[in-house]
């Protein structure tokens, strides 16, 4: 039986001798090939160059960016560490001068008082100094890591808020916590490297609760770019964390019964009383 009979009076006679699946499983398979084929694109290609002008020594100079819509987002850690295909994007979240060391998070590079870029002249310009090397096209984990720290110095310095402290401090644990993922377990110094890195991811993660607890008390939201949804929710699980499970569940308990709450992060809440409870009945 012909399946186009009935089509010649449009001049299809061709059509007789179609068969109806047969070009169809020919294209499935050839997408398959291609999809198998489909190889992992490299760390540089999800970045470019951005020239900035240093805020404290009007450097020119170039930083490496993300491109805008270029990642994937994926499911994020349960404290909110975000994360995206083939790549780790909080290692590109800062901004450092290679000429006077005036490092901060992009959010907040570009917001320098007078006053502020005198005390990072005098504190870290005037003895800074950064090896000659040829520069990567991507960062590592140990760069990034360094960068941050570099981050961190200039925020004392220039006495910045706790909030952006502390903000530091969670970011460098999040990279610690992507660098340990890397490593493996082979050989016994391969296990102190990593044990060494986790340790360095606590002392941090700890450093960050302490200043965002200080940090609500005194500051405005949003803080970081974070609603106070969002913070009392980190806060939350920073806290189960520690095992201070009556902090959690006073941070719990706003996020649950906070209008601004998205449906998404009160599921997470959900979720992290459900285990604070578990806890406690042990």
């Amino acid at each position: 039986m012909n399946l186009f009979s009935g089509l010649e009076k449009f001049g299809l006679k061709s059509a007789e001798s179609m068969k109806l699946f047969e070009d169809e499983q020919k294209e499935d398979k050839k997408g398959s090939e291609t999809h198998a084929e489909e190889k992992i694109p490299a760390e540089s290609e999800f970045l470019l160059d951005k020239t900035v002008q240093c805020k404290v020594c009007d450097h020119k100079f170039k930083t490496k960016v993300i491109k805008s819509g270029r990642v994937k987002r994926l499911e994020p850690d349960r404290d909110l560490r975000p994360r995206f295909q083939y790549i780790d994007t909080l290692k590109y979240d800062v901004t450092s001068c290679p000429a006077c060391g005036y490092t901060a998070m992009n959010r907040y590079y570009e917001h320098l008082t007078p006053g502020q870029a005198k005390l990072i002249k005098e504190q870290i310009a005037s003895n800074f100094h950064m090896e000659n090397k040829e520069e990567n096209q991507t960062y590592d984990y140990d760069e990034a890591i360094d960068r941050y720290k570099l981050s961190l110095v200039n925020t004392v310095v220039k006495k910045g808020k706790d909030s952006e402290k502390a903000y530091t401090c969670l970011k460098i644990a999040w990279l610690l916590r992507g660098k340990i993922e890397t490593l493996s377990e082979d050989t016994q110094e391969d296990k102190a490297t990593k044990a060494a890195c986790q340790k360095e991811e606590e002392e941090f993660y700890q450093q960050a609760f302490e200043g965002f607890m200080k940090a609500i008390s005194e500051e405005m939201f949003p803080m970081c770019g974070m609603e106070q949804s969002t913070v009392d929710y980190l806060l939350a699980y920073m806290a189960y964390h520690f095992k201070k499970y009556e902090i959690a569940s006073k941070f719990l308990a706003s996020v649950l019964t906070a209008p601004s709450a998205s449906r998404r992060m009160k599921d997470m809440a959900l979720e992290l009383k459900e285990d604070i409870i578990a806890q406690l009945r042990k």
